[in-house]
């Protein structure tokens, strides 16, 4: 499939760029494959489609504060570092994004806090993500963590024309984030209440978890026409042993497995081996998922409300069809559905 023909039109006032007062209260636009039929329901409605045996696979990494705002040396200008991914834990190496990238040379220091209390040095200027950068910290490894925290900013994409907020610390998270390592929420998992997961358990209902560190790949424009030459960025993946038990034995079972998020899927597809079952894994996956890419393991997904040719927006559609995808976001669109990281959900069955 080309690139263009996940093109659409999404008025700007349809992007949530708050979250609804509750975690569980938003819309919910439900795709049935076999009937090819779209229903309109409450997300906690979600309750109604799953039973005893049936696994949710949920995401489980941490978004960090990966938004600093600095000045350069010398000059004084304001600079945005957004840390994507330590490279060395012992000399504080890191690969970053700067902002304005054409103003920073090597060797440049950057300075961070009211107080000057972070610094960091330029080492290289021509990784293929943009920076690398080696922080001047003299305290352990805990006290640099600590200054990051204190220092950074929840690391809201762009589009919403923001700055991030107190309330963005706690809703830009799943309630069930334990593995701290993604610049960017699996926003489908922010649907999730404890009371709603509660009651999913009541009914017998289990979670798998897995942990993909969610990269900025997932939201580089695309710039060729042929997704097959399109490159994912690589994330971080771990599935082990106990959680693979947990899906395998709904797979054997002919249980629902539901995806919870475009990442979840991605985990479940880098790891299933060629008998059909998960497999432990930890390592690297730049699995780019889009259609005709038959899923082998999840047999239903929930999942936001994605933008334009993005890349969750072609993983999608590879699970529901091109075709019914599109003819959903219209009718989603018509229907004042909100989009994106705040926004309303879908559920594929």
């Amino acid at each position: 499939m080309k690139l263009s023909q996940f093109r659409y039109y999404l008025p700007p006032e349809l992007i949530a760029s708050h979250p609804p007062k509750d975690r569980d209260d938003s819309k919910l636009i439900v795709l049935d494959r076999k009937k090819q039929s779209i229903k309109h329901k409450s997300f906690k409605d979600i309750l109604k489609f799953y039973n005893d045996g049936d696994v949710f696979v949920i995401n489980n990494t941490k978004v960090f504060p990966a938004r600093l705002f600095g000045i350069k040396e010398k000059t004084g200008a304001d600079i945005e570092v957004f840390l994507l991914r330590e490279l060395n834990r012992e000399t504080r190496l890191w690969d970053v994004l700067v902002d304005p990238a054409r103003k920073i040379r090597i060797g440049n220091k950057l300075y961070f806090g009211e107080d000057e209390s972070l610094v960091a040095e330029v080492i290289d200027n021509t990784t293929s993500r943009g920076r690398t950068l080696r922080f001047l910290f003299d305290g352990s490894y805990e006290e640099f963590k600590k200054t990051i925290k204190r220092l950074g900013k929840t690391p809201l994409p762009k589009i919403h024309d923001r700055p991030s907020e107190p309330e963005d610390e706690e809703r830009y998270q799943t309630i069930y984030a334990k593995h701290e390592g993604s610049i960017a929420a699996p926003t489908a998992g922010l649907h999730f209440s404890r009371e709603l997961m509660k009651r999913l358990e009541l009914k017998g209902v289990s979670f798998a978890e897995i942990t993909l560190h969610t990269g900025l790949g997932n939201f580089r424009n695309i710039e060729v026409e042929d997704l097959t030459k399109h490159k994912m960025d690589s994330e971080e993946l771990i599935t082990d042993e106990e959680n693979t038990q947990i899906i395998n034995k709904a797979i054997k079972n002919k249980k629902n497995v539901c995806a919870v998020g475009t990442t979840s899927m991605k985990a479940l597809e880098t790891s299933v081996s060629i008998t059909g079952m998960v497999r432990p894994y930890e390592g690297w996956t730049n699995k780019f998922i889009f259609p005709p890419y038959k899923v082998k393991v999840a047999n239903s997904m929930i999942t936001n409300l994605h933008l334009s040719q993005s890349p969750m927006m072609m993983c999608v559609a590879a699970f529901a069809g091109y075709d019914f995808l599109m003819k959903a976001y219209k009718n989603a669109i018509e229907r004042k559905y909100k989009f994106f990281t705040y926004g309303d959900a879908m559920l594929i069955i």
